[in-house]
């Protein structure tokens, strides 16, 4: 079974925001830390790579460094489940089949953006926000996703942060 850790709008640095110790908790017991854009400065992604394997897309609010070396969209595979990462994921209207169509044969599917956590299924298929570990503008709470993935299964949890 392999944890991955999904996280999405960190925005960092910001003021005196950093990830709280449950947070990089949570990144350092992952097998894997998919970030779904707006980490916002290339040190930041740096300092996430520090805890462990880590694959991420940019998002609207990074920087040029980080525009320029991280793709707007990306799918990895882990112990046979297809995971497509994307940042915008556009209008709220019929979201759920455009990330499909624009993913096909993947098993979840990961945006951000929006800093509210979202886990649903479309057909098959996850759709995964994480929502923000610092920010949670509408949201709840700031939070992060743990995907618990076996042999071909993915398992969504959402995290609430402190």
């Amino acid at each position: 079974m392999k944890r991955v850790a999904v996280i999405a709008d960190t925005h960092l640095p910001r003021g005196g925001r950093e990830l709280s110790r449950e947070c990089l908790q949570v990144l350092e017991d992952a097998d894997l830390i998919l970030h779904a854009g707006d980490v916002t400065a290339a040190e930041a992604l740096d300092r996430l790579r520090l805890l462990g394997p880590l694959q991420a897309v940019q998002g609207n609010m990074d920087d040029l460094q980080l525009r320029r070396s991280l793709p707007p969209q990306l799918s990895v595979e882990v112990e046979g489940v297809k995971i497509g990462m994307v940042h915008v994921p556009g209008p709220a209207a019929d979201r759920a089949a455009r990330l499909v169509a624009a993913f096909p044969g993947c098993d979840a599917i990961v945006y951000g953006h929006t800093h509210v956590p979202e886990l649903t299924r479309h057909a098959d298929t996850w759709i995964v926000n994480p929502g923000s570990p610092t920010e949670r503008r509408r949201a709840p709470h700031r939070s992060l996703v743990v995907l618990e993935i076996d042999e071909h299964s993915v398992q969504p949890e959402l995290v609430v942060l402190p």
